[in-house]
């Protein structure tokens, strides 16, 4: 990535609440409410403590993510974004955009150049973003259509490594079981079109017009390593819990066996 898409990301901080507060979390967590000596002990803490490194989370993006192994195990995924450096990005992923949303995991996003130093092993943990900007599934809510698509220009040659903690899409209480790998999509007919539609809908936003104003980002060759779920190495870490929320493959979409353990 180079220096433009730091102005692209300063503009989504500067809009960072335009594009919230419209998807609600998909857990409702057991435990009573919060009391007023705690919401004093949580004002408190807001006013006396810094926060600099959750105050570096300026960017916020919405995609789609799956269990690698599992295209069928689909889910939305809230990204609030930090810069780390020109080759590094870091985000935090919500089930939601609204203060209640629930922490589901993390990525981290590298450029091309940094992508193509990682052992061969190491690849297989890592998804494209191509088909992601390219389709129009993957938004920067708030920020003025300029300024995302000259995002979309950096991000479009970038790769993510995402790990989920909690399943929201199936654990309703608690996070449960372990970390599973996530992937991005990588051509037509893989997402669930009415998932992206509802979520088209709660934003106001069109997809196949996101792919239309895109359709002149050019987008490079997806590096060699990437996306190994598509050559049947859909790695997982497997789960000693024993509880397996998804089929270790779906036969339609990902060939070849799975491999380090079942997907949840």
């Amino acid at each position: 990535m180079r220096a433009p898409c730091l102005a692209a990301l300063a503009l989504a901080a500067l809009a960072a609440g335009c594009g919230g507060g419209n998807t609600a979390s998909n857990v409702e967590s057991p435990g009573a409410p919060a009391t007023a000596k705690t919401r004093a002990l949580e004002a408190g803490a807001a006013v006396a403590q810094a926060r600099p490194p959750i105050g570096a989370l300026n960017a916020y993006l919405d995609g789609f993510h799956f269990y690698s192994g599992a295209p069928q195990g689909q889910m939305e995924a809230h990204h609030y974004c930090a810069i780390l450096n020109e080759e590094l990005i870091q985000c935090a992923i919500y089930d939601g955009n609204v203060r209640d949303a629930k922490l589901m995991g993390v990525e981290y996003i590298v450029g091309e150049k940094l992508f193509r130093t990682l052992p061969a092993g190491e690849k297989a943990l890592w998804h494209s973003h191509a088909h992601e900007v390219k389709s129009g599934q993957l938004i920067a809510p708030g920020i003025p259509q300029a300024a995302e698509h000259e995002l979309m220009e950096k991000l479009v040659g970038t790769y993510g490594k995402t790990w989920h903690t909690w399943h929201t899409d199936r654990d309703k209480t608690l996070p449960l079981g372990v970390p599973q790998l996530m992937m991005g999509f990588t051509a037509d007919g893989q997402a669930d079109a009415a998932l992206v539609a509802a979520r088209d809908r709660r934003f106001g936003v069109d997809s196949g017009q996101k792919r239309q104003d895109r359709a002149s980002i050019p987008a490079p060759p997806v590096a060699e390593g990437a996306d190994s779920w598509q050559q049947g190495r859909a790695v997982q870490i497997a789960d000693p819990t024993g509880v397996g929320h998804h089929p270790p493959r779906d036969a339609r979409n990902a060939p070849g066996p799975a491999t380090g353990g079942p997907a949840r």
